[in-house]
């Protein structure tokens, strides 16, 4: 045999070893290939010779997280097996990885190989078991208390969870931010604000207070804890905000009802040249909804085709729900029409704006599209659909649907189901057939289930029956303001001004006062806010000039004042003058007399709008040339050329 030149000698001296079986598995895993990482150990442990000892416990903790992310039960507790023969179990790092396969899988994926027990373990017996590993620890460091807290704090567990902070602290390790991060949740589910704050204060002596973690968990407790003011201040003393931060802020603005602070939010993220995400606007939209800010929400349907987003289904659907509830059901429409394929969202809530604007058999028609197109129906698209036969007077529709739900699709009604079957029954007069169904309801009615039969009984003018149903709503709601204001109503509709007057000066001493009707009207990026008879306007001089005016233009036209709705024992001339000051047609007025010609007016009311302001809207749309929309209680009103979107059914 030739001896080899030293050359060659050289070249074999220079070249690398090759990576050894841990660093290949450490790899493989660290890259995601855990499937290639599984079989690698496998190769190893079967491989001929062996390798050095050290191999088992350098590849073990990469094994274990391979076990966690690919959920492989079985190996996992053979790894156990292994790591407790091997000794590796005394590294702290491969103990931790062991722990978390324990933490992560599901209660039943990976009993202990010292216990024997029936498949399917409970959640308990799943905390005993990674509570034993934890246990038997020689070692333990942070990351080992913050496993086990965070799978207490994600699983509910939230005594055990703090519990482990406290043995924490007991055993000399101290609380780092993803201990704080993994506990702020739990006060945000339960609402303890004050715990909360004692978190906080740690965090804030302890230099956790500027930690993005940290100050993110403690804006979403507030949040939760209805303490906006407080999540602002913290948002506003973090250093630095990322899109995520700034996300959780105005979300939590928006959760608790502050439209203008999640607006100031969003403007000032906009200033700070925060990209907007698709959850900015999921969060922000149905603020300008809940507002009925139309121009506001035009204005985030822009950003929203701007920055490409207008593909998005779920903000598709936030835009439809948006324009639907600030009354332009026809960029509604127009935005619905456009979707490839709609999901139930976005059917479900077309289905709501036509139930709620009109034409309401058009919400049918929709209905019936969607499953010819095989998309199933939920609990809420038939609420919707009930919520559109309710409005047309559809008894028998209304019935149809109501049985298809359990017979066709397998949903049980709910109270709510059953409230709009009875709202149909209630407002197509059959108020004894409503009697009936409330009362032989399987689930147990609540007051407003009744209520909606009380209001019912108003309009039909049936007292007895009324004073029947609300007998009823007062024994499960003795301080119903609202019951106690429609059964006055209907004593006064019917003439029975003893018994309205008693009921009246009862609701006195009780302390109760009548939410008194306003309504409003957007007018150059301005809220106006009008009540009944409200002097206080700067117009409204002008407003009564102009509501003379058209008076006088509508008793040409044949118009007589309806009084049913005052409620008051007085002539009939003082009444026709309590019905000129409603809160609706001087916002109406208003917005008529400070608008260019052409202008759509759309006014908002919390209370039902009354017979005779519905009839005066009808007269006055025709005589100025305009479209009138009106949001009540109930529903929305669209008046064109003297004729309602109702059919005057409301």
């Amino acid at each position: 045999m030739q001896p080899r030149p030293l050359a060659a000698v050289a070249v074999d001296a220079s070249a690398p070893f090759p990576p050894s079986w841990a660093h290949r598995i450490r790899s493989a895993a660290s890259q995601g290939h855990f499937f290639h990482a599984i079989a690698l150990f496998l190769q190893m442990r079967a491989s001929t010779p062996a390798p050095p000892r050290s191999s088992v416990p350098a590849s073990l903790p990469a094994a274990l997280k391979c076990c966690t992310v690919l959920g492989l039960r079985a190996l996992g507790a053979s790894l156990h097996a292994l790591a407790l023969r091997s000794g590796a179990f005394a590294d702290c790092f491969t103990a931790n990885a062991l722990l978390n396969l324990y933490c992560k899988l599901p209660p039943s994926s990976c009993p202990s190989p010292e216990m024997h027990g029936p498949a399917g373990e409970s959640e308990a017996a799943a905390l005993q078991s990674a509570r034993k590993v934890f246990d038997e620890m020689p070692e333990k460091d942070a990351v080992s208390w913050n496993t086990l807290v965070l799978w207490c704090a994600e699983n509910g567990r939230h005594q055990e969870a703090l519990g482990l902070i406290r043995e924490m602290w007991g055993d000399g390790c101290k609380p780092d931010s993803f201990t704080l991060s993994s506990v702020l949740p739990i006060f945000a589910e339960c609402s303890d604000v004050r715990r909360g704050m004692e978190v906080h204060g740690f965090a804030t002596r302890n230099g956790f207070a500027d930690d993005v973690f940290v100050g993110s968990g403690l804006i979403n407790m507030y949040a939760n804890c209805t303490r906006t003011d407080y999540s602002v201040k913290v948002f506003d003393n973090l250093p630095g905000r990322d899109a995520v931060l700034w996300n959780s802020m105005l979300a939590g603005c928006a959760q608790n009802g502050s439209a203008e602070e999640a607006l100031e939010i969003f403007r000032r993220m906009l200033h700070s040249r925060i990209r907007p995400m698709p959850v900015t606007f999921s969060s922000l939209i149905p603020v300008c909804g809940n507002l009925a800010s139309l121009h506001l929400g035009k204005q985030l349907h822009a950003y929203v085709i701007f920055g490409g987003f207008d593909g998005n289904v779920f903000i598709t659907s936030s835009l439809i729900n948006m324009y639907c509830k600030c009354g332009d059901v026809s960029i509604a429409r127009h935005i619905f029409d456009r979707i490839q394929s709609p999901d139930i969202v976005s059917w479900t809530v077309m289905i709501m704006g036509h139930a709620l604007h009109g034409p309401t058999r058009e919400a049918l028609v929709l209905f019936d599209r969607m499953e010819l197109g095989n998309v199933k129906p939920n609990d809420i698209t038939f609420l919707a659909v009930l919520t559109a036969c309710s409005h047309a007077g559809l008894v028998d529709k209304g019935w149809k649907y109501f049985n298809n739900m359990s017979d066709h699709y397998g949903i049980v009604p709910s109270l709510e189901h059953h409230a709009a079957l009875a709202d149909i029954l209630g407002r197509a007069g059959k108020l004894e057939e409503a009697y009936n169904f409330i009362s032989k309801m399987q689930i147990k009615p609540t007051a407003s289930v009744w209520s909606t039969l009380l209001r019912a009984c108003k309009v039909h003018k049936n007292t007895v029956l009324a004073e029947e149903v609300a007998k009823r709503i007062f024994e499960l709601e003795p301080r119903s303001m609202g019951s106690h204001v429609i059964l006055s109503n209907a004593y006064s509709s019917s003439g029975r001004w003893n018994e309205a007057a008693h009921l009246r000066k009862s609701m006195r001493k009780k302390g109760m006062k009548k939410e008194p009707a306003c309504s409003w009207i957007e007018v150059k990026n301005k809220r106006h806010v009008f009540v009944a008879h409200d002097k206080s306007h700067p117009w409204y001089e002008r407003i009564i000039g102009a509501l003379n005016v058209f008076s006088e233009q509508m008793a040409r036209q044949g118009y007589v004042p309806n009084t049913e709705d005052v409620f008051q024992d007085i002539e009939e001339e003082q009444k026709s003058h309590v019905l000129c000051g409603h809160s609706e047609k001087l916002a109406m007025v208003f917005g008529i007399i400070s608008t260019p010609p052409g202008t759509t007016i759309r006014v908002m009311k919390n209370l039902r709008v009354c017979v005779d302001c519905h009839a005066v809207t009808k007269f006055i749309s025709k005589i100025v040339g305009r479209e009138i929309v009106m949001r009540d209680a109930n529903r929305f009103h669209h008046f064109k050329d003297g004729n309602c979107s109702c059919g005057d059914f409301w």
